[in-house]
């Protein structure tokens, strides 16, 4: 169920480590909020087109956006932003050249309107 997006500045392709990250993020999902680790899905969005701060070049940035069902409290939240921070912190290599500005934010589904369908995978011969 845990879905994330991942948007992050074109000058960290080379240095942010995207499988790890989400390896690291599934993890936390499964430990704090209690998400199962088949569900988790994260998708990254890399930007060619970044305004940050006075526009000039030496920025850098990647903001995670974690989205989980409803009814966690906000200490498990707060934890799990806290978390998904450090796993970023770790897989993210700055660049010399420009500041980093590393966010997240963590957000509730509607339990009452979100819905799904899995189709499992057919048997290979």
């Amino acid at each position: 169920m845990p879905h994330s997006i991942v948007e992050y500045s074109a000058n960290l392709a080379d240095t942010f480590d995207r499988p790890l990250f989400a390896k690291g993020l599934h993890e936390a999902l499964v430990r704090i909020a209690g998400g199962r680790a088949g569900g988790c899905k994260t998708r990254f969005v890399r930007l060619d087109e970044t305004y940050i701060a006075d526009g000039s070049p030496h920025y850098s940035m990647v903001h995670a956006q974690v989205s989980i069902l409803s009814g966690r409290s906000t200490q498990v939240r707060r934890e799990l932003a806290e978390a998904v921070l450090a796993v970023l912190r770790d897989t993210v290599r700055p660049l010399p050249e420009a500041e980093l500005q590393v966010s997240v934010d963590v957000r509730e589904l509607d339990g009452d309107t979100y819905a799904r369908h899995d189709t499992p995978a057919q048997e290979r011969s």
